[in-house]
């Protein structure tokens, strides 16, 4: 969808180019009416580095009971779609069984039962240190083509994007940087953990929950596992479009290490192979019972990122900030979605893209909406949330 140029064409800034930012501003742009430029310092064609942290992500689409239930549905509809055989980025995804073990107590039906073949597994079908599981049917997606695909998508329709480092949220509004509207109507903020140190932002709620991840060449197997133990530690594995896996379990608040970690990569293989001993070469199985030293020839990558989380959660919210002009222009708020960013994205942009136009129509914001996604209150442990 081309947008349409006229002289009512609003000039709308978005600060970010994550998952967020990209989604939200392919929403405004295919909205119409709006001319919409991208600012940030990382773009999804910049190599791997850990001040961008969509190009880290799993990722694939499992909701949990984190507040923002229909935000992950209307996410999940759209990446469904675009998934398809003949989708315009069914090259980025692929759909495959999955099955979340647990032995926590916790019930996930309540969030899960809307994915496509949900169903209780029996016990013969039990993992070792699962009491029960459940099975469906979603996607994962390989973010490094999807979020290219997204930038393409949105300068194909006319955007424009503009590579800068804001020290403050005002030179985005007033002209400060090279290249973007002089006089914008809005800011769309769409800054992740940069939510911490933008001045005008400076939110002290946002906080980085460090991740590990190991990428295995493993293409026999084609599904997607989870597993949450009784004390709150939980595994994963995500295949991908690629032939590989990607094996996680790493949540560590206020972490900032930057690389993997040895000891974390050791963790991973470990609960990747207890809960997953396919993982291993069936060649190998048929011989000898694996271990985890048969995993590491497969590593082809491993990496770490660092969630913007937030103690609130999700901030999706309106403010007309005085820093300083006599004119004062709405700015959206739109982060602190820790490691639900991709599965939430397409919701959330709704919510911003409304909050957009009831702010432009001269409406003033009532109470602030936060979505609350996990407790605040972490523990330390080298739990995860993907």
């Amino acid at each position: 969808m081309i947008q349409r140029q006229s002289e009512e064409t609003k000039d709308i800034i978005v600060i970010g180019a994550g998952v967020v930012g990209l989604s939200t501003a392919i929403t405004i742009q295919e909205k119409g009416g709006y001319r919409v430029t991208i600012v940030a310092e990382t773009f999804p064609t910049d190599p791997k580095t850990i001040r961008y942290t969509s190009h880290w992500a799993g990722a694939h689409h499992v909701s949990g009971a984190y507040g923002i239930l229909e935000m992950d549905k209307e996410t999940f509809e759209i990446m469904w779609k675009d998934s398809e055989p003949d989708g315009p980025a069914h090259g980025c995804f692929l759909r495959h069984s999955n099955t979340q073990f647990r032995s926590d107590g916790v019930d996930p039906t309540e969030w899960l039962n809307h994915m496509p073949g949900f169903r209780s597994v029996s016990k013969d079908e039990l993992v070792p240190g699962a009491t029960h599981g459940w099975n469906f049917t979603t996607l994962t997606l390989y973010p490094p083509v999807y979020l290219n695909w997204l930038l393409g998508r949105f300068l194909t329709n006319g955007g424009k994007i503009v590579r800068a480092q804001l020290q403050h949220i005002s030179q985005a509004m007033h002209g400060g940087i090279s290249g973007l509207p002089q006089k914008p109507e809005a800011i769309v903020a769409c800054v992740g953990l940069g939510a911490r140190f933008l001045g005008g932002i400076e939110d002290k709620e946002v906080y980085p929950v460090r991740g590990q991840t190991v990428i295995l060449k493993a293409p026999w197997v084609r599904y997607g596992r989870t597993l949450t133990y009784e004390d709150g530690s939980h595994f994963y594995l995500m295949p991908r479009v690629t032939g590989d896996v990607l094996v996680g379990g790493i949540r560590v608040a206020n972490d900032w290490f930057p690389v993997p970690r040895e000891e974390d990569r050791d963790y991973l293989l470990a609960g990747g192979l207890a809960m997953c001993p396919e993982l291993v070469p069936p060649a190998i199985r048929a011989e000898r019972t694996p271990t985890i030293d048969d995993l590491r020839p497969l590593i082809v990558d491993e990496g770490c990122g660092l969630r913007p989380g937030r103690k609130s959660g999700i901030r999706l919210a309106t403010e007309w900030p005085d820093v300083g002009s006599q004119t004062k222009i709405p700015v959206v708020y739109n982060y602190g979605h820790s490691g639900m960013g991709f599965q939430s994205s397409w919701g959330s942009a709704s919510i911003a893209l409304n909050l957009l136009e009831e702010a432009l129509a001269g409406e003033k914001p009532g109470k602030a909406k936060e979505y609350e996604i996990w407790p605040a209150d972490y523990t330390g442990r080298r739990d995860h949330v993907c």
